[in-house]
């Protein structure tokens, strides 16, 4: 299966699971974006690498990393490597000596080490395919404190109801105001439309 390198974007509040954040990964060499929803605790365990924080005490992913740096062992690299019900899988692909193993992990663990170990990402082609967002050149440009745009109370109308043009066209705005949350949702939405034939 083909692979494709992915890097990390950013982090962004959740719109629509409380207390949830979405962890935003971009294709290296595209323009696509896979969102994966994780956890408060998941995010700033991100955050904290991102922001170069050192914590007076090793927290869960650093103490990983001081292990393997003791041991002698490396991350090599992390690969998102399956999506089931909406749940991403992740798998760390560890090397010591002339030795390989892989190992299941969460998404967000797999990615939070990444960060740590400085090692590439990955994921498969179909999953990419199945959960990316095309993000068009330009839509990523908006300045930092610029605003996002006003949704015209289109949100309110159920996903179900609404004419498949104007999804699409939801689905522009969602990229444009870098929602990836919702975006993935209109997406799959369309993509039920399109499978149904409208």
């Amino acid at each position: 299966m083909d692979k494709v390198e992915l890097k990390f974007l950013r982090i962004t509040y959740s719109h629509t699971h409380a207390g949830a954040y979405a962890l935003i990964l971009a294709e290296t060499f595209g323009d696509r974006r896979l969102p994966i929803i994780i956890g408060g605790v998941e995010a700033q365990a991100i955050a904290i690498q991102v922001e170069n924080i050192k914590p007076a005490r090793p927290l869960t992913h650093d103490l990983f990393k001081n292990v393997a740096d003791t041991l002698g062992f490396n991350l090599k690299e992390v690969i998102i490597s399956d999506l089931v019900e909406g749940i991403f899988h992740a798998q760390l692909v560890i090397e010591q000596d002339a030795r390989e193993v892989t190992i299941d992990a969460r998404s967000s663990d797999a990615i939070a080490l990444a960060l740590r170990f400085d090692c590439p990402i990955f994921t498969y082609e179909p999953i990419l395919s199945a959960a990316g967002l095309k993000v068009e050149e330009g839509e990523e440009e908006q300045t930092e404190g610029e605003p996002k745009k006003e949704r015209k109370g289109r949100e309110k109308k159920s996903l179900a109801s609404t004419p498949i043009e104007e999804l699409r066209g939801m689905l522009d705005e969602a990229l444009e105001d870098e929602d990836y949350e919702r975006a993935s949702k209109l997406r799959d939405e369309i993509k039920k439309r399109e499978q149904l034939g409208n």
